[in-house]
This record gives structure tokens, sequence and C-alpha cells, in this order.
């Protein structure tokens, strides 16, 4: 695994990416309109301040001007409140955005897992969760993954074969499920599904002390994270069964080529 310092504190706003250095498309032009945003801000805090300045220089000013300046200056503390609000928010998704780029720089199923770990340690803040791989018959998930020490029965067991209302109804319908309920403890089910193909889910049980629940933007960053971890995954294994076929077709081949040697008696 590598080290989780490298991840960013999702506590901390992201600085603002140049735009051309995004991909084309709902990316750009969601920075796009942010910096408009923060160009407009700037323009009305620029504006207030001249009018102020102005008022300064003469008379007091009216009843209806005070009172439009006051409406303007606190029109302008909102847009401000909100637009940083906005900020935070694209600087978290703009750090999964890159966090997710670890999950296809390899094809090693244990690399894959770990990153994914990080991404929801240090992103989505959870302290306690498992990740489930289904197994080669897709009859049953098996616990590939770990953190916390969740007190359940099927975690402990390594294997999950059912029972759990929440995670069945995301393992069946591939729809992202919060929580808890009655019959559950899972306060996140993030489905792992590459088309129509589930391929495992994340439960996630517990969130850190500093993260009382999870918030509006969090299902942004589960859909997200479901989407990029599901075809990493995916890819992991379908290289590792190629690359496992590969190495004992070649064996095979060395063998008949020996036996060949030996019969021919050739070097």
């Amino acid at each position: 695994m590598s080290d989780s310092s490298d991840m960013i504190d999702p506590s901390e706003p992201a600085d603002l990416p140049e735009a051309k250095n995004l991909p084309t498309g709902g990316g750009r032009d969601a920075m796009a309109t942010l910096r408009r945003a923060q160009q407009l801000v700037r323009d009305a805090q620029a504006a207030i301040e001249e009018a102020s300045r102005v008022v300064g220089q003469g008379h007091a000013p009216s009843g209806e001007a005070g009172a439009r300046l006051a409406a303007a200056e606190a029109e302008c503390q909102e847009l401000n409140e909100r637009l940083a609000e906005v900020e935070h928010q694209v600087g978290r998704l703009m750090t999964l955005y890159v966090a997710t780029y670890q999950l296809h720089a390899t094809l090693d199923p244990v690399e894959v897992q770990s990153t994914i770990s990080e991404i929801v340690l240090n992103l989505v803040g959870a302290e306690q969760f498992v990740l489930l791989l289904a197994d080669e018959e897709g009859k049953a998930c098996e616990v590939r993954l770990m953190h916390g020490e969740p007190d359940l029965a099927w975690a402990r067991a390594g294997r999950y074969e059912g029972g759990d209302p929440l995670l069945d109804a995301a393992l069946i319908d591939g729809g992202l499920r919060f929580g808890p309920s009655e019959q559950s403890p899972a306060l996140a089910v993030v489905p792992l599904r590459v088309q129509d193909v589930t391929v495992g889910a994340l439960v996630i049980l517990k969130l850190l002390e500093h993260k009382p629940a999870f918030v509006k933007e969090d299902r942004d960053l589960l859909d997200l994270l479901g989407a990029h971890a599901a075809s990493a995954i995916f890819a992991a294994r379908v290289y590792s069964k190629t690359a496992r076929k590969l190495r004992t077709l070649e064996s095979l081949i060395r063998l008949v080529n020996k036996g060949q040697r030996d019969k021919g008696g050739g070097p």
C-alpha cells in the first residue's frame, strides 16, 4: 500500500487547476463557470468599494441609497460564502478525480485494492469498511479488504452469501444505498458495477470522528469511486487471468520443445 500521506486532505480546499489541464467536457465547463463566478464576485466587491468611497466623499447617503448599498453588500457576502462552498466541493471532486487515476495506473489486483482503501479512508472519511468482490461462480462475495475490524459475522468469516437487505439490494440492481436501517448496520453500500456486471461492493460501516455523517456531495464522490473502482478491478482481474493462462501455455510449449529435442537427440 502506498503512503497515505500522499493523499490530499479533504478538509483543506484544493487549489483550482488550470482549465487547460482538465479534460474536455463537463469538468472543463464546470471550472470555467466557477472561474466566471469568482470574477463576478471580485467585480461586485470592487463596485461596492467604489460606491462606499464615493458616498464617503459626499453627504450621507439617503435612506434608499443606503438600503440598496447594504443589500448589495449582503448579497456579495452570501455569494462569497456560496462560492467558497462550491470551491471546496470542486476541490474534493478534483482530488478524487486525480486519485482515481491511481486505480488505473496498475493491473495488480492487490495494488488496486490498496488504492481503493486509501481513497475511502482519506477522501470519504471512513473508519470501518469492507471491500467485497464476487467469486468466480458469482453466487457469493469474498472479503478482499477490511479496515477497522467491523463486528460482523460475514466479515469475520471472509465471505458474504446474503442476508443484509441493504447490501443485497445494491448487489442486485447496482444502485447506491445509504443506511443504516433496522436490518442493516451499513452507512452506505457502493456497488462496483461494470456495465451490467456487478463485480463487488464497498460497504462503509463507520465514519471518522471528525465526520459525523455523510453530506450531500458525498453521493457524487461515492458514485465516481464506485465506477472507477469497478473498472479498475475488472481490468486487473482480466489481466491476471490472461497472464496465468499465458504462463501455463508458455510452460507447455517449453515442455513440448524439450520433449522433441530429447527425442531427436538435438541440443
